[in-house]
């Protein structure tokens, strides 16, 4: 089971979750591949990028331990 939290990096998500990708996506968070982030966590780009964390830290959850169920 994964556990992904305010303080996980977006590429390490994209890691071990890589089919999270369009939540990242869908929320405007268009560059996955860029440094920025490589080194960002999920709460700094939701901060960014004007998104509630908790309602996405809910969705990216849900989508990485879809196959763990």
């Amino acid at each position: 089971m994964v556990t992904i939290t305010k303080d996980t990096i977006i590429g390490d998500i994209l890691d071990v979750a890589p089919q999270t990708a369009p939540i990242f996506l869908s929320i405007g968070m268009h560059c996955l591949g860029c440094p920025s982030s490589r080194g960002e966590t999920v709460e700094e780009a939701c901060m960014v990028h004007g998104v509630d964390v908790d309602k996405l830290l809910t969705l990216v959850n849900e989508e990485a331990n879809k196959a763990a169920q």
